[in-house]
């Protein structure tokens, strides 16, 4: 009697299933790109409207020269000492408005490539914080425009009031700092709307938060000090103080998060 032997299951093959695994990763990477790409036309119209307003009638470069530099009758209050550094400060500059009005896509992009992990409460949440982390940005570049960078400009320009000085900054030195704190001061503004999405998705916790408060002062300081363009000691208390300040808004928020199942 001749018996039938037993067959092997049909299953995806080892290499079959490698072979999946790399689609998958490779479908991810596809996705990123394309959030990335979307991302960056959000930042390039942007860019657009910062030309316009840096070399249209706005003139936002003179704008912010105005107010910022200190105007001395006899000499121009900034100065441009290479042959592109003009064109290279205005795109520089515009660039910074393209982030800045790009900024509402640039974090919808990125939070549309991770939200499908996560749940439709999850989900609902994220899309219903987009306006308040539109609004938390833009809440940070006005505190530092009317706040850090005056404070900033007006320390590091009148560090020194030896008459063998003259106080003339180099035009791409001038408008990079401004740009880089207003930046920086509308990322750290986001701090209490990060905190509140990490405790909603289970991540931390308000009592956990507030047992790390002593430990979040030191990080507060390091981070102000490594993100701080200039280096200097008012820079880093201007953006240290805020930071741990906006820190305590999101322990507060997190302890309004509702409860999870």
């Amino acid at each position: 009697m001749i018996t039938q032997q037993p067959t092997m299951s049909t299953g995806t093959p080892p290499e079959n299933k490698e072979d999946n695994v790399a689609m998958t990763l490779i479908e991810h990477l596809v996705e990123l790109r394309g959030r990335l790409v979307k991302a960056s036309l959000g930042v390039l119209l942007g860019l657009i409207v910062g030309v316009y307003l840096v070399t249209g009638p706005p003139h936002l470069v003179d704008i912010i020269i105005t107010t910022f530099a200190p105007i001395n009758p006899n000499y121009a209050p900034v100065q441009s000492v290479g042959t592109t550094e003009t064109f290279t400060s205005y795109m520089s500059t515009a660039l910074t408005v393209g982030f800045i009005i790009g900024m509402p896509a640039i974090v919808y992009q990125l939070l549309a490539f991770i939200v499908p992990g996560l749940t439709n409460k999850e989900r609902r949440l994220i899309y219903l914080s987009l306006p308040f982390v539109t609004a938390f940005f833009l809440s940070g570049i006005v505190f530092g425009w009317f706040i850090t960078v005056p404070t900033a400009i007006k320390f590091l320009i009148g560090f020194s009031d030896s008459q063998f000085i003259q106080n003339q900054p180099s035009l791409s030195d001038f408008l990079g700092t401004i740009t880089s704190l207003l930046l920086i001061n509308g990322v750290v503004f986001e701090l209490p709307i990060i905190i509140y999405m990490l405790a909603f998705l289970g991540v931390v916790s308000a009592p956990q938060l507030s047992s790390f408060r002593r430990f979040a002062i030191v990080i507060v300081v390091i981070a102000a000090a490594v993100i701080t363009p200039t280096g200097d000691p008012i820079n880093l208390m201007l953006l240290a103080i805020p930071m741990y300040l906006l820190y305590e808004v999101g322990v507060i928020m997190a302890r309004f998060v509702p409860k999870r199942d």
